[in-house]
């Protein structure tokens, strides 16, 4: 029988999977900058998921690099995806909002993909390293 931290950060990764599938299908046929979005919120989900795992609290945030901070005591290695932090977290307010933001490209939108599946990588063996123990 699973804890409720346990349901909890799985709820979190459940649903960072929906945005990853949905996330496939626009990359094949959709707007480049709901994918960048989708990739935003995909990485969102797992740091978040990441810090119910290690017990740590979180204000209600969409700034990935706020929720890294969070992670750095426990989880120091965060710091090597910085740049990918940082690229997916620009696509957050830039591709919700009317403004004047740049258009997205499909090949950015395919780099945040990319950039959310290294982070989602790194979560999970972190979280499956540490359930092993």
């Amino acid at each position: 029988m699973l804890t409720e931290q346990e349901r909890d950060y799985q709820e979190w990764f459940k649903k960072a999977e929906e945005d990853l599938i949905s996330n496939r299908a626009v990359l094949k046929e959709g707007s480049p900058s709901t994918a960048c979005f989708l990739s935003q919120q995909i990485v969102e989900k797992y740091l978040k998921g990441l810090l119910i795992f290690h017990n740590i609290e979180f204000p209600k945030v969409h700034d990935l690099l706020e929720l890294e901070g969070l992670l750095l005591m426990v989880e120091p290695e965060i710091e090597n995806y910085k740049k990918d932090l940082d690229l997916l977290s620009t696509y957050y307010f830039e591709t919700r909002y009317p403004g004047e933001y740049p258009e997205f490209t499909p090949q950015e939108a395919q780099a945040a993909f990319e950039a959310a599946s290294k982070i989602k990588e790194f979560v999970l063996k972190k979280v499956n390293n540490e359930k092993r123990k």
